[in-house]
This record gives structure tokens, C-alpha cells and sequence, in this order.
């Protein structure tokens, strides 16, 4: 249907209201997969056409978005940059999915950023989105962050790298802390609704989330797939990790108990936790509490 009103403000030459359909229907393409692998084919049919139909909306986004490759271990990290108008080098926020989300749904996260004068790069690192075919999650984002941060380097891109920020979804909030720890260019972090330790929760995940961690793991079964789960921990990690941290969570999250974030926030050393009671996993319900907040906190780090 999104899909249909796109091409139909298209050719009416509407361009405005083109740009949000293909928006939408991008976004949509991508929960018609989500923690679903019954029929491999259509998953990755629906994942291409995520990429190619947000690609449609990109340059008349508002500020537009460019699409970024950095090289990776033989293939790429690919990205969507935006910058805000009328400002010289911003600070750059780097964004980052989570177990089964992508760089196309966080348009709406983007503009939070983007409407405080930070610019934003979203990307789909090992195991999200574009790269799940090529790479399997991995625990040590130090090796994803250090070459897309060197790469982006290599030439000029009109954003200000002393001043980088991460900004993790749910697994990704448990990358930021992994990669600041060794990648010090990584000047303030936001983890939103991660887990301190992925296998202390591993007994009480839905089984959908468990066939994601399976298949985003190239796990071969369950089993597998929760030995590898071992890795991933903040455990022994925080200590390391001197940057502004600020931990935002939901009390109500089914995932991951509350009580994980409280483990991150008493271990590094220069946390924040912003516990939401009502919250459910990543604050879904109440995005117009811990948006504003987040991008404000992330704004007065990187200033």
C-alpha cells in the first residue's frame, strides 16, 4: 500500500509526500521479516527491498540522507549519513540496531539528533540488516568501530570525528560499551534498553527472540546459539570504559530485567541511568520521553 502511494505522488510529482511513503514502506518491508526465518527466499527478498525502497526516499529526506560504504574485512559497512542544515562539521552521532532492527528504522531516532545539530550515521554492522548474510553478531565492536572510524577519516565527509557518538539499541547497547572501551574516538555513549549480560537473561527470552539469536549467530540450533550468548557481557568490561555513559531503560522490559541496567550504571565508572517505571523494551511506548532526553543528554557531551 505505502509502496503504491509512493509511486503514485511520484509521478503526480509530489515529492514530499513520495519521500514519506517510501519511508514508511521501507519501514514496513522490515517488520514484514522481523524475527521471522520460516522461508530464507523471502526474508532476504524482503530485506533487499527495505534497503532499495529507503534508498528512494533518502535524497529528498529533510536534512537528505547519503549513503556511506566504509571497508570491512572484504566487504563493507554500509550507512545512511545526515547532517543538520546550515552548520559547519557537527558532531556525528553513530547509530546502532539492534539484534533484529537496521539502519532504515531509525529515521525517526535520526531527527532527534539531527534537530540539535549533531549529524547521524546509521549503520548495519556484523550480524544487522545488509551485513547479516555476510558476518555473524560478534561480542568485540572494537573491530567494527575502529575501521569504520578510520575509514570515514579517509576522506572529508563534513562532520566533526573528535566528536563521536554511539548511540546502541537493545543488543547494540551492549556493543557501544565493548567498543568504547578499546575506542577512545568514542567521546560519550547512549545504551538504550541492552543487557549486561546476555546469557544471565538467556533462560527467560521468548523463543522468537532465541530463532533470532540462532540465525543472526549462524548458530546451527539453540544450543549453539546460547554458547555463544556467553560473549556477550559487560562483565569486566565497564571498568575500561571512562566516557559519559548514560543507561536509559524501561522498568517493564520483558527482555531484559531493569536490573541489568542497573549493573551498567553502578560499573562505569561515569554513568547515568534513566530508569523509566512504565517502560516496556526500549522504551517503545513512551518514545516521547526518552528521545528528547537522550538526544539533549547526547547534545550537551558533544557540543
Amino acid at each position: 500500500m505505502h509502496l503504491a502511494l509512493a509511486q503514485e505522488a511520484e509521478r503526480a510529482g509530489h515529492r514530499v509526500t513520495a519521500t514519506d511513503a517510501y519511508q514508511r514502506a521501507a519501514w514496513c518491508y522490515h517488520l514484514g521479516k522481523f524475527l521471522w526465518f520460516e522461508d530464507r527466499a523471502l526474508h532476504d527478498e524482503l530485506r533487499e527491498r527495505t534497503v532499495a525502497t529507503y534508498a528512494k526516499a533518502l535524497p529528498h529526506l529533510d536534512p537528505p540522507g547519503e549513503r556511506v560504504e566504509v571497508p570491512f574485512e572484504g566487504a563493507v559497512i554500509p550507512g545512511i549519513l545526515r547532517k543538520p542544515r546550515g552548520l559547519m562539521r557537527p558532531p556525528l552521532v553513530v547509530g546502532v540496531p539492534g539484534l533484529d532492527s537496521v539502519k532504515e528504522e531509525l529515521y525517526a531516532i535520526e531527527n532527534e539528533f539531527l534537530r540539535r545539530g549533531m549529524a547521524t550515521l546509521t549503520i548495519d554492522g556484523p550480524g544487522q540488516g545488509e551485513n547479516a548474510p555476510r558476518f555473524p553478531i560478534r561480542a568485540d565492536w572494537s573491530t567494527v568501530m575502529t575501521p569504520l572510524l578510520d575509514g570515514l577519516a579517509m576522506r572529508d565527509r563534513g562532520v566533526d570525528l573528535t566528536k563521536v557518538g554511539f548511540m546502541g539499541i537493545s543488543m547494540g547497547a551492549i556493543y557501544g560499551p565493548r567498543a568504547a572501551a578499546k575506542e577512545k574516538r568514542i567521546k560519550a555513549l547512549v545504551a538504550l534498553a541492552g543487557p549486561y549480560d546476555l546469557a544471565e537473561c538467556w533462560p527467560n527470552l521468548n523463543p522468537l527472540t532465541k530463532g533470532g539469536y540462532v540465525f543472526y549467530t549462524k548458530s546451527r540450533d539453540e544450543a549453539e546459539a546460547a554458547a555463544k550468548a556467553k560473549e556477550l557481557t559487560l562483565r569486566g568490561v565497564l571498568a575500561q570504559v571512562a566516557q559519559p555513559v548514560l543507561v536509559i531503560h524501561g522498568g517493564k522490559d520483558a527482555l531484559f530485567p531493569p536490573e541489568q541496567a542497573e549493573r551498567i550504571a553502578r560499573e562505569a565508572p561515569n554513568a547515568t541511568l534513566l530508569l523509566y517505571a512504565e517502560g516496556n523494551h526500549v522504551c517503545n511506548n513512551i518514545p516521547y520521553k526518552y528521545r528528547p532526553a537522550m538526544a539533549d543528554w547526547m547534545y550537551l557531551r558533544l557540543r
